[in-house]
């Protein structure tokens, strides 16, 4: 089979002679390893390769999009999705202009999960499932490794020949303990850009979460109500994707009338303290890379700037149709989706608290750390923390039941009245929309203070 690359050189003069206002070709090769647990048991393990590619033309307006997993007869894959475009044109094509790009950005040295061998692969979680059983009153577990690597060409009829490769890395454990009716689980994720040191040396974590699943079985339960609220890193970075991130997306925002007035730029969201930033040029981070997948350059935005609301996250659409500056953020899972508004690493920029400045003065609070789970609707959220213990006088006490905090997310920036210095990234997670799931991004903060939010407890 010929490479990818000369496979885009030979389509690049192609593109430029069909009857369009834009057309981009992204082409893809891929390789993948899935490692699952449930129980004591290995229930899979997968690893698969893929090639294929997509097609994406634009005609007043008007998307088409053709996708595909063989490279043969490419001129009627372009000729689709001209086609499909000049079906459902019927406007103006606004897409915000860019520069040509023409360049190489190889894999980082050491990052390629592929080169270790599945058998290190899998010892490894063996370790780790043998330490959550050996804790007593452990019912049942759960982990789930994946990694890939993926090198992709992205060229346009403009002149864009952009070929990126990447590799990423997930490990989520979970364990389950019971006894007397009670169920109690703790877990926690890692990830990385490729580097497989991330999911090594984990025995103390591994061992500690399932140690914290038997400990909140006889754990007391928080009394239901209104406290001042301290978020660590890994919420905080949760809420700030999930509850404000999503909001931020711009697609979601052009197409809603009610989220155009609620995010309106320059609006008060917060204190002059708060910040909220995305960004894909932080090195190292999942989130990261140097050109989306419009062949735009990655960029820093402001979200919210000292309170106010600064900016939103662009792809090149959506920029064109609401006169702004595209912002690279368009991207998607693979060659078989086209690229939508995604953030990449989210985070509140820290400030100068400590830890113990930001507890010192609470007379009676929760500490609220990590999650399970949460969901949002509009500017409504609740999230489960995954561990919770009581602040009394200044001091962390005890650990309680992990609860759920639930709120209007623009009360909840306002009432943001502490922000600490120790900004965390978590790499652990990964994002879904529009049928996309995982996109690889990262989201953190610093320690928070949430003077006001709804606890629910008994």
């Amino acid at each position: 089979m010929r490479d990818i690359a000369e496979i885009g050189r030979s389509l690049a003069e192609a593109l430029k002679r069909y009857p369009a206002d834009h057309i981009e070709a992204h082409l893809e090769e891929s390789q993948a390893t899935r490692i699952s647990y449930r129980g004591r048991e290995l229930e899979s393990v997968d690893q698969t390769v893929a090639v294929g590619g997509n097609i994406r033309a634009m005609v007043k307006g008007g998307w088409g999009f053709a996708s595909f997993n063989a490279f043969d007869d490419l001129p009627a894959r372009v000729e689709a999705a001209v086609k499909q475009a000049a079906l459902v044109g019927r406007e103006k094509t606004q897409l915000a202009q860019i520069e040509p790009v023409v360049e190489v950005i190889p894999l980082e040295a050491g990052r390629n999960p592929a080169e270790v061998p599945l058998a290190d692969k899998k010892q490894q979680l063996d370790e780790y499932l043998d330490i959550i059983w050996r804790t007593p009153q452990i019912r049942t577990s759960t982990i789930g490794y994946g990694d890939g690597y993926r090198r992709y060409i992205y060229l346009n009829s403009a002149g864009s020949f952009i070929e990126q490769t990447r590799a990423d890395i997930t490990l989520r454990l979970t364990a389950v303990a019971t006894a007397d009716g009670e169920v109690q689980q703790a877990g926690f994720s890692v990830g990385s850009r490729g580097d497989f040191s991330a999911v090594r040396g984990l025995q103390q974590q591994v061992m500690e979460t399932a140690g914290r699943a038997v400990a909140l079985l006889s754990a007391p339960h928080v009394k239901g109500g209104e406290y001042t609220v301290v978020l660590d890193p890994i919420l905080a970075g949760v809420f700030v994707h999930e509850a404000f991130g999503h909001l931020s997306e711009s697609d979601f925002v052009y197409e809603n009338e009610q989220m155009r007035q609620l995010m309106t730029l320059g609006k008060e969201f917060g204190s002059p303290e708060l910040n909220v930033v995305d960004s894909a040029l932080v090195p190292g981070l999942r989130g990261s890379f140097k050109y989306d997948d419009e062949g735009v350059p990655a960029s820093k935005t402001y979200l919210i700037r000292e309170g106010k609301l600064v900016g939103r996250l662009h792809s090149r659409e959506t920029a064109g149709k609401m006169n702004e500056l595209p912002t690279g953020n368009a991207r998607a899972i693979n060659f078989q989706h086209p690229p939508i508004v995604r953030m990449t690493n989210t985070y509140i920029e820290p400030r100068g608290a400590t830890f113990e400045d930001i507890i010192g003065d609470i007379k009676e609070g929760v500490y609220a750390r990590n999650w399970y789970g949460g969901t949002t609707s509009m500017e409504m959220f609740t999230f489960s923390a995954g561990e919770t213990y009581m602040i009394r006088n200044g001091k962390l006490a005890e650990m309680v039941r992990p609860v759920v905090l639930t709120g209007n997310v623009f009360t909840t920036l306002k009432n943001i009245d502490a922000i600490g210095s120790d900004l965390d990234m978590n790499q652990g997670g990964g994002c879904g929309k529009a049928g996309q799931s995982p996109l690889p991004v990262s989201n953190g903060s610093p320690h928070i203070r949430v003077s006001r939010c709804l606890v629910g407890g008994r």
